[in-house]
């Protein structure tokens, strides 16, 4: 057995028409995965296949709601006409919004927790029904923060979601390893993404994210890679529920 070769595994990575989701999807593909990518713009998915296609890889892509229910049945049936089955899930897809939590609407929290939080679920939970009825086992990869371990201000419902999603990888684990099922989390640390681009270009929180960590750098989203192959590859066969960090040492220090 190739402890770390994924070939023969098909790998659906949400939120990965560009970021961290795509970058684990080169990741994975290039260890031998077939991919599915996933978003909700057409646009920029078309884009990220053929940023595939421009080295000769076919991949596969499905657009849907993460936060819906009704979407990501949907989607999961579009799989299965299609005869594909997914074996190795990410859950990637994420938002951020920040603001002081007494001036924070229920709206904005709610769907900060929907999409971070309440998607994995929903994700996780069509793909673990399949693979516990086809009883091959899989692996499932939730994507947490920093902020699954500890706060900053103005991102409460991040904070929490996050939070969750580092619980929820231990129920995961806790309900599915009998399954052959391995449920872990990356928690990446500050990496430089589109998402994150206006505060690397802010000099005060560029500086302290540069002093704060003992790599005196931000992450880029290709440091993500091995880790990622790591926990879906048959070599990471005994791990389940734990979080793993990718933060340059951030979390480590005071």
């Amino acid at each position: 057995m190739h402890l770390f070769d994924l070939t023969g595994r098909t790998a659906l990575i949400t939120g990965s028409s560009g970021g961290l989701g795509l970058a684990m999807a080169q990741a994975l593909s290039d260890a031998g995965a077939a991919i599915v990518l996933h978003g909700r713009n057409a646009d920029k998915l078309h884009d990220a296949a053929t940023h595939f296609a421009a080295r000769g890889i076919e991949v596969g892509t499905i657009t849907f709601d993460v936060t819906s229910e009704t979407d990501v049945h949907q989607a999961f049936e579009t799989l299965d006409q299609r005869g594909t089955t997914i074996d190795i899930l990410i859950n990637n897809a994420g938002m951020q919004h920040r603001q002081p939590m007494t001036e924070l609407a229920l709206a904005d929290w709610q769907k900060v927790i929907d999409t971070n939080l309440t998607a994995a679920f929903l994700v996780g939970q069509q793909v673990a029904r399949r693979l516990i009825e086809k009883g091959q086992g899989g692996k499932i990869i939730n994507v947490g923060s920093l902020t699954s371990q500890v706060a900053r201000a103005t991102v409460a419902p991040y904070t929490a979601a996050k939070g969750g999603i580092r619980l929820l990888t231990c129920s995961m684990a806790a309900e599915w390893a009998e399954h052959n099922i391995q449920a872990n989390a990356i928690g990446p640390g500050y990496m430089l993404t589109d998402m994150t681009r206006p505060l690397s270009e802010d000099p005060a929180f560029d500086g302290w994210v540069k002093a704060r960590t003992p790599s005196r750098r931000w992450g880029l989203p290709e440091d993500l890679a091995s880790t990622v192959i790591y926990l879906a590859a048959p070599g990471s066969s005994y791990v389940n529920g734990q979080i793993i960090y990718v933060d340059g040492g951030m979390l480590a220090v005071l």
